[in-house]
């Protein structure tokens, strides 16, 4: 079943119902900060996505005009591949009450489709290892098992 809904960059004014998707798991719970206000800091950093050419943040926005997904899609400039550009999904998020209806689907996508048009030759994402309904939802639009993850924290 899919839902109606209507994709479109993210405005500011979106930015806490984001941070609250981003938040929606214990892994989330771990890094987001829930507050109100929110941190200045997830608004600093909105202003540098909005205004970066090479990053597209995008809601999918409900019916009711309330934001119910999300997805960052980043265009990598390389020397690899004799020089092709790749596309990075990230933070790809669907509110609990409403997965398993396509928007996920929709904004993966969309995603697909916008890397395809600005010259992309791949596009790859990253899920934690313990999400395993990610991966499967994943899998099932067509992307492979391809590389080991490791991250640097400091």
């Amino acid at each position: 079943m899919n839902t109606k809904i209507v994709l479109r960059p993210a405005q500011r004014e979106d930015v806490a119902a984001i941070v609250t998707m981003l938040a929606d798991d214990a892994l989330g719970r771990g890094r987001e900060r829930i507050e109100d206000p929110l941190p200045q800091s997830y608004y600093d950093a909105f202003d540098k996505v909005a205004h970066d050419p090479n990053i597209r943040l995008m809601v999918a926005e409900g019916g009711d005009g309330s934001v119910v997904g999300c997805l960052q899609l980043c265009i990598l400039p390389g020397l690899s591949s004799q020089g092709a550009s790749r596309a990075l999904i990230e933070d790809v998020r669907v509110l609990t009450t409403l997965r398993s209806q396509g928007i996920g689907e929709q904004l993966v996508r969309w995603a697909i489709g916008e890397a395809q048009a600005r010259g992309c030759k791949l596009v790859e994402l990253l899920t934690h290892q313990t999400r395993v309904d990610a991966q499967r939802f994943y899998k099932r639009l067509g992307f492979a098992d391809s590389h080991v993850g490791m991250t640097f924290r400091f």
